[in-house]
């Protein structure tokens, strides 16, 4: 890190000159003080990477000003310097932040390695933050797209659980709701955001690999285990575990997380001792676990235990409105990844996507566009872009009720579910019912209903 900004705190010239040539023939940029207020003028006017500082100064001692900097500065590394080395004053400069200490007089090569390592761990500090924010930012709540009530609501409620001190998350929904995409959110808008999001998917391993994955083994607990293994468990000590697909789980291993939960000890494979970790756990499945619990296939008191902050997904086809939003987010997507300049869906293509019940979800809805998205050759996707979607957009059977049904009831109950779908946009609606626009005018004075354009 040759371009990194260093200062020098010492009263003794000789040292400051020493350190500041060495220093400067390596690359560096070095400045220099020879009193503690001096260093701190020098802190709050420059952007400093890394201090060398003396325990003893002329106006004041080397831990206060490191307390200081510590304050104003905690990214800066500090190295401390000292021709008075005591037990109590290293550690109580490692307590207050100093990355290290040396003895005077020291050697010149040892300074500069020490201070090559201490620059090195500034900068993977600052990376891993880095990639802790973009992961924020990605899985903000507002990177959620859906404006829809049902998304309205449920994004709510995931910020009111992630600021929540809530162990143990629910989350259920059908396949490709976006689980996994819920449990990050929890996750990176949480106080937990600093330390680990692990997850696993309980229907991926063997009960007994997945027991390993889970709670770690020691050495010689089973063939091949030839030295101990930390568990996901441990490794997201004070973050987040996500168990995807929990309905799979086995009999033996839902006994073993319910311990967990109840107690947040674990053994092992093979261990003796308990091992205590503090993490949120965010389970998710597509299965319907009360009727599990009825057939026997999913523990009861595991089921209640998970069910603390149950959050129900919407299916696609409930979130009226979010379509035309996600198309467009897709879209602009594959435009930057596969290097095509798509203008959009066509407002006959939008009906269609609309139209469709979407068995798959979002995640259906992804693949359908990455689709289309690599074989279009025009502008503006069209319905002819979504072959494998036509075939199952076809108006549902209806059944009549054995006691009969008003024919002009359910023709305005789906005039307003039309209506409500379209936003108002009245072209819209007819284009869902197969109508003109004339047509959807006629029904809306014919039912007394308020027109919105």
């Amino acid at each position: 890190m040759a371009s990194a900004t260093l200062l020098i705190v010492d009263d003794e010239s000789l040292i400051r000159w020493s350190l500041c040539k060495r220093l400067t023939a390596e690359g560096y940029d070095v400045l220099e003080a020879g009193l503690a207020s001096e260093a701190l003028d020098r802190m709050s006017a420059t952007e400093i990477d890394l201090v060398l500082l003396d325990f003893k100064l002329p106006d004041g001692d080397g831990l206060t000003v490191l307390k200081r900097i510590k304050e104003v500065r905690p990214e800066t590394q500090v190295i401390m310097m000292t021709a008075f080395s005591t037990v109590e004053n290293a550690v109580e400069a490692m307590r207050l932040g100093a990355y290290h200490y040396v003895n005077k007089p020291f050697n010149l090569d040892e300074v500069v390695l020490l201070v090559e390592k201490a620059l090195e761990t500034s900068q993977l500090r600052r990376e891993v933050r880095a990639l802790r924010s973009g992961q924020g930012r990605e899985y903000s709540f507002d990177s959620i797209i859906g404006s829809s009530p049902a998304m309205r609501a449920i994004k709510s409620l995931l910020e009111r659980v992630a600021k929540s001190p809530a162990s143990t998350v629910l989350l259920t929904g059908d396949t490709g709701t976006g689980k996994d995409l819920a449990a990050k959110a929890i996750h990176y808008n949480s106080d937990r955001a600093r330390r680990q999001f692990v997850n696993i998917t309980m229907s991926a391993l063997p009960e007994q690999l997945l027991e390993s994955e889970l709670f770690g083994h020691e050495r010689g607990a089973f063939t091949d285990a030839r030295q101990q293994k930390r568990g996901l468990l441990e490794t997201a000590d004070g973050g987040t575990v996500f168990l995807d697909e929990i309905g799979e789980m086995t009999p033996g291993l839902q006994a073993k997380l319910l311990r967990f939960l109840e107690e947040k000890t674990f053994k092992r494979v093979g261990g003796l001792s308990d091992i205590r970790v503090d993490v949120r756990v965010i389970a998710a499945t597509n299965r319907n676990l009360e009727q599990e619990v009825q057939n026997g296939k999913f523990r009861e008191d595991l089921f209640y235990r998970l069910q603390v902050m149950p959050i129900a997904l919407p299916p696609l086809r409930e979130r009226h409105g979010d379509i035309p939003l996600l198309a467009s987010f897709y879209i602009d997507l594959f435009n930057r990844e596969f290097k095509r300049h798509v203008r959009g869906a066509s407002p006959g293509a939008l009906a269609m996507l609309e139209q469709y019940q979407w068995p798959g979800n979002v995640r259906e809805m992804r693949n359908a566009i990455e689709r289309a998205m690599l074989l279009v050759d025009h502008d503006w996707l069209e319905p002819s872009d979504f072959t494998t979607l036509t075939r199952t957009v076809t108006p549902t059977e209806f059944k009549l009720p054995a006691e009969g049904i008003s024919l002009d009831d359910v023709e305005r109950q789906l005039l307003i579910q039309a209506l409500e779908r379209a936003g108002g946009n009245q072209t819209h609606a007819g284009q869902l019912l197969g109508i003109n626009r004339d047509q959807v005018r006629y029904r809306i004075e014919k039912f007394g209903l308020s027109a919105k354009s």
